[in-house]
Parts: structure tokens; C-alpha cells; sequence
């Protein structure tokens, strides 16, 4: 009983989670703080990295493999979840304000900034709709990892979900120092992460992955990256 509480504790974690940087992005990054505060930008990539270093490190196999003598294995993707919701908040609640106004958009600029936002949104939701919602917040045991997804965003770019990511977050139609900082900061690490990631896939999928990537050759950004 107490074991199923922590899981379905830690699924509402993640949704609220999401639901609080949703709307700290698009609420209190919307501040364009008179105050430029460059040397705030090096806590705020400290505080990414943190959530970074887990996200990534914690989701390798063999990282599993040790974190499970400690934690009981039902529960091990409950305690990522947790840790992964509850880094999120403090990148959120501790982010150091950086200030500054690059541009604001109107008229039919700022019609066609949220426009690229939503498709981005779009895209993100595209890319996980194979993915089990009760699984993604630790409610249900991860299934056996299904076939390899080439299909659908996945045959534009091979990360459709950070393809995504980086045109809603770069996409706005008032971009505040806050909100740029924020969106360059996590779109590196995205950068960063993606060779680790492939690795892991193509120990996974073998020569399917090998293939796939010759067939798609953009990683993020068709034509760019």
C-alpha cells in the first residue's frame, strides 16, 4: 500500500511539474526585468545541469543496474520520476533573473511565432504518443523497450521531440533575456546528450539503428544539425 501511495504521488509530481514550468515559461519569464544580470546565466546553467546530469545519467542501463541494489526494482522508475519532477521545480523556483527585452512581436509576426509554437507543441506530442502515459509518470512497470519508430516526425528528423522543444521554446513572440537563457541553455544540453542517447539505441536496435540513421541524417534540425 505505502509502495503503490509513493508511485501515484510521484506521477502527480511529474504532471504538476510540467504544469508549473509551462507556466512559469510563459508567465514569469514574460518579465522583462530592466536589470541585465549576465552572472546570473552561470547558477541558471548549474541549475539545468543538475536536472540534466540525472536525466540523462540515470536513464543508462548500467546506472540502473546499481541504483537497483538499492532501490527495489517496481519502484526504480518511481524514484527516477520523482527526482527528475522534483529538479525540475528548483531549475523553475531557484532560477537566478537575468533581465533584458530581445524583441517583442505583434501583429502578424506574433500570429506567426505562435503558430511555429504550436507545431512544435505538436511535434512533442507526436513523438511520445507511443509511449504510455502511466509509464512515463512511474505508475505502471516499463514494458519491454517496442520496435525501433521510424515512422511519422520520426522520419523527418531522429529526436522529433527535442525538434520540438526547441521551436517552442525559441519560437516566442517576446523573448526576454530570461527566456532566451532558458532556451539556449537546454537546447545545448539536448546537443549534448544525443551522442550518449544514439550510442545506447544503436547497443539497443543494431543495424536497424545503424540504417535508420544513414536514411535520416538530420538529428534535431532538418537541413542543420
Amino acid at each position: 500500500m505505502a509502495s503503490r501511495a509513493l508511485v501515484w504521488l510521484g506521477g502527480a509530481l511529474f504532471v504538476g511539474s510540467l504544469a508549473y514550468c509551462t507556466w512559469w515559461y510563459v508567465f514569469a519569464l514574460s518579465t522583462a526585468r530592466p536589470h541585465v544580470s549576465w552572472s546570473a546565466l552561470a547558477i541558471d546553467a548549474l541549475l539545468v545541469g543538475a536536472f540534466a546530469v540525472h536525466h540523462s545519467v540515470l536513464a543508462r542501463e548500467h546506472v540502473k543496474a546499481r541504483v537497483s541494489r538499492i532501490v527495489p526494482e517496481p519502484l526504480l522508475r518511481s524514484v527516477y520520476v520523482w527526482t527528475a519532477s522534483l529538479l525540475l521545480i528548483m531549475v523553475c523556483a531557484c532560477w537566478a533573473p537575468i533581465g533584458g527585452e530581445l524583441y517583442r512581436m505583434n501583429g502578424g509576426w506574433r500570429a506567426l511565432g505562435g503558430a511555429v509554437q504550436l507545431y512544435g507543441v505538436w511535434m512533442i506530442i507526436q513523438s511520445v504518443r507511443g509511449i504510455d502515459p502511466l509509464e512515463l509518470a512511474g505508475i505502471r512497470r516499463e514494458a519491454k523497450r517496442g520496435p525501433l519508430q521510424i515512422r511519422g516526425p520520426y522520419a523527418l528528423v531522429r529526436h522529433p521531440l527535442y525538434f520540438g522543444w526547441v521551436l517552442a521554446v525559441f519560437a516566442t513572440a517576446h523573448m526576454t533575456g530570461d527566456r532566451l537563457a532558458f532556451a539556449a541553455i537546454t537546447s545545448l544540453y539536448l546537443v549534448i546528450a544525443i551522442p550518449w542517447e544514439e550510442r545506447s539505441l544503436a547497443r539497443s536496435f543494431g543495424a536497424d539503428y545503424t540504417r535508420y540513421a544513414r536514411e535520416v541524417r538530420w538529428r534535431i534540425i532538418p537541413f542543420i544539425y
